[in-house]
């Protein structure tokens, strides 16, 4: 640091040596020697009390390097109470997202909380709990049918049983035609404590041991072509203790976390259920044996 201050205090004494004698020599007194002399002497101690300004400018360079690392120092400082302030606001933010349940689990947002609904029965009067509602006013409520639906003591299970006619399409290109009809049964069952609803449709006739073989072959092609629900050969022991299987499509949907449109998600599982197993009974009658059997 010290051999760059020399030279500049050198650079500033003959800067003003040369503009004083200049003005002065010329204008006064040109013969006085002397008194020139003089006058540059005078000239160049006055610079000399410049030093301690030249001094006083390079200190505060380093008072400036102090600054910012002061600055630098606060930074930290300044980010540390931001995060205890998001997580003072985070518990406020949760509070109101808790919700009253009512004695079935829903929630009060939900559009039957706090329903409380009963039937009477040859059993005495039953609750209605959520899922049984639902399937109830679907049959009651919106198709008009008489009240069929069977509930357990305890309400936790339902059942209701019913038929259709099924018919093929008339569109040419498919197996079954119009003329082609034969009776499908339906049961749907509840079960209100995993909320869930699940519909099964059979062929009433029972499938012959020696078409099990190209009946199981069928469903194994069919099944990942099916958009919902599945194909299964279901096997039973009848009246007589004779074992009979039975060709059967299910579905299912669960209603639980399902706020609003419980009614309608039945109605939909029972809609796309009966045609996914129009299009797989009509893809099982390529095979003639199959068709035949479903037609007799």
């Amino acid at each position: 640091m010290a051999t760059k201050k020399s030279p500049a205090k050198k650079k500033v004494a003959t800067k003003v040596v040369k503009k004083a004698p200049a003005k002065k020599a010329v204008k006064k007194v040109a013969a006085k020697k002397v008194v020139a002399k003089k006058a540059v002497n005078k000239v160049v101690k006055k610079p000399a009390t410049k030093k301690p300004v030249a001094k006083k400018a390079t200190v505060k360079k380093p008072v400036a390097k102090k600054a910012v690392k002061k600055v630098a120092a606060k930074k930290p400082a300044a980010k540390k109470p931001t995060p205890k302030k998001a997580a003072k606001k985070s518990p406020k933010a949760a509070a109101p997202k808790k919700l009253k349940v009512d004695q079935y689990g829903l929630e009060e947002d939900d559009e039957f909380y706090g329903l409380y609904f009963a039937k009477s029965t040859n059993k005495g009067l039953v609750e209605v709990k959520p899922c049984t509602f639902s399937l109830m006013y679907w049959w009651k409520g919106l198709l008009g049918y008489p009240d069929m639906i069977e509930i357990s003591k305890d309400s936790n299970t339902a059942m209701l049983q019913f038929e259709s006619t099924f018919g093929g399409g008339d569109s040419g290109e498919t197996e079954l035609t119009e003329k082609d009809v034969f009776d499908v049964d339906h049961i749907i069952e509840v079960d209100e404590q995993e909320q869930l609803v699940s519909l099964y449709s059979y062929v009433p006739i029972p499938v012959p041991e020696k078409l099990i073989g190209a009946l199981g072959l069928s469903i194994l092609n069919i099944n990942p072509e099916t958009r919902y629900g599945s194909l299964e050969i279901c096997s039973t022991d009848n009246e007589e203790g004779e074992n009979e299987h039975f060709l059967r499509y299910r579905a299912a949907t669960y209603l639980r976390g399902v706020k609003s449109g419980k009614v309608e998600a039945i109605e939909s599982m029972v809609t796309n259920g009966s045609e996914f197993f129009g299009l797989a009974l009509d893809a099982m009658c390529v095979n003639k044996s199959i068709k035949k059997w479903l037609l007799s």
